[in-house]
C-alpha cells in the first residue's frame, strides 16, 4: 500500500513533466528516494523519505495541470461565495 502511493505519485509527475524517466527507489524501513533514469550519473533527487514526505516532495516538482472549468463550475462558485459573504 505505501510503495502503491508512492509509485503513483512518480506516475503523475511523469505525466505532469512529460519525462518519463522518473523513478521511485524504495528502501527497508519504507522509504523512498527520486531518481532520473535517463541521466545515471545524477545522484538521488532527494535524500530518503517516509512515504508522505516523499509524496509531497514529487507533488511539488512539477506544477499541476490546470483544471478545466466550465461557464456553469464559474458560476456555482461565484453562487457560492455570494452566499457566504
Amino acid at each position: 500500500m505505501r510503495s502503491t502511493k508512492a509509485i503513483h505519485a512518480v506516475e503523475r509527475l511523469r505525466k505532469r513533466s512529460a519525462h518519463p524517466d522518473f523513478a521511485a527507489v524504495s528502501l527497508p524501513g519504507g522509504l523512498f528516494y527520486l531518481i532520473d533514469r535517463h541521466d545515471p550519473d545524477t545522484p538521488k533527487l532527494c535524500p530518503p523519505l517516509p512515504v508522505e514526505a516523499f509524496v509531497d516532495f514529487v507533488d511539488g516538482l512539477s506544477p499541476e495541470k490546470p483544471r478545466k472549468t466550465s461557464k456553469l463550475d464559474v458560476e456555482f462558485e461565484e453562487q457560492i461565495r455570494k452566499s457566504r459573504g
